[in-house]
């Protein structure tokens, strides 16, 4: 009778550390996946383009992708939740708009900043109510508050910029600077820390991605999941005015026409950083990667004399390649739709 082989102890801590190791991959194979693509975008465009290292330029930059970063860090709870909000863009055109209307008719500058968030919660409240309470699919919902918002900024503008002369602190929301760092970008850096210290360390993350996973589940908890999707809604439409705030402040000047294919730059960079289209993973280290390798794909065309036109094909394509990846490709790392 021969004797069982006793394996060493120190291949049995090779083995485990080699399966924690390939389970740690798996399950974030995406997050990987795209911060080795940026820091090739980065290397490349480094050594192309004279100008992209320079620190001018990286303010610039992350000055640029703070109104995407902080629409994102709210779309993924949507997403996460299987859900999507094609409003967005057309929050950001509504009250940006606005906000330079009522600052040029005399309105307290701090009042018409409190007065756009407020409408943008609000439009969120309305996209919420409609896909969770009445259960109408979060698509189609979100199409028809995109044409009805854009109209309505359309109408409201009659298709012309209104300047921002007299913005008073709100305007440097936009501009301004702290210890030379654009405020736009720290705005988004702590909106960013806060959301995912939410989504992966306190209950309503895990509801959110309950959610989005198995909401019969969580309803039969005791989680009343409709307000949890009514929630979501809100921080987005919210996100969304904060954005069109900062893109007016910036510029000066509220339009009708600011926003136009945003909702696509917003979901293209929460799908690139690995939330499922299904719902029940969400990652918002992800989407900060995944904003951030737009921001470089674009400011770096840019530098490179480009045409911007290409820059939309760009996008449309990795959002493309973003969803093969995330239903077909990674499936094999252990991380399909669940």
């Amino acid at each position: 009778m021969s004797t069982p082989t006793t394996v060493p102890a120190s291949e049995r801590i090779v083995t485990t550390r080699s399966a924690r190791l390939r389970a740690f991959i798996g399950r974030h194979i995406q997050v990987i996946a795209i911060a080795a693509v940026l820091v090739v975008l980065v290397v490349f465009f480094s050594a192309t383009a004279d100008r992209f290292m320079t620190v001018g330029n990286i303010l610039n930059l992350l000055r640029q992708i703070a109104p995407t970063l902080i629409v994102a860090v709210a779309m993924t709870f949507v997403i996460t939740t299987a859900g999507i909000d094609l409003s967005v863009g057309s929050i950001v055109a509504l009250t940006g708009s606005l906000l330079a209307i009522l600052i040029d008719t005399g309105v307290d500058p701090s009042l018409s900043f409190l007065a756009v968030l407020a409408l943008g919660a609000l439009v969120g409240a309305v996209n919420g109510w409609f896909s969770s309470y009445q259960g109408l699919p979060p698509f189609i919902v979100t199409l028809a508050t995109l044409s009805i918002i854009r109209g309505t900024a359309l109408r409201v503008t009659e298709g012309y910029s209104t300047p921002i002369k007299d913005g008073g602190w709100v305007l440097q929301l936009g501009q301004g600077r702290l210890l030379g760092v654009p405020i736009p970008a720290i705005l988004a850096v702590v909106i960013a820390a806060a959301g995912w210290f939410a989504l992966t360390s306190t209950p309503f993350g895990r509801y959110v991605t309950g959610l989005g996973s198995n909401a019969e589940s969580l309803r039969r908890s005791g989680v009343e999941i409709r307000r949890i999707g009514l929630i979501v809604y809100v921080l987005t439409g919210l996100a969304a005015a904060l954005a069109g705030v900062l893109v007016a402040t910036r510029l000066a000047s509220g339009s009708s026409n600011a926003g136009v294919g945003f909702e696509l730059e917003v979901i293209t960079a929460v799908v690139l950083g690995g939330t499922s289209l299904f719902g029940g993973r969400g990652s918002m280290l992800g989407t900060i990667l995944g904003a951030l390798t737009l921001g470089v794909i674009s400011n770096g065309l840019v530098l490179l004399h480009v045409s911007p036109f290409y820059v939309q094909i760009v996008q449309g394509s990795i959002l493309l390649l973003a969803i093969f990846g995330n239903t077909k490709l990674w499936s094999r790392f252990g991380t399909a739709k669940r």
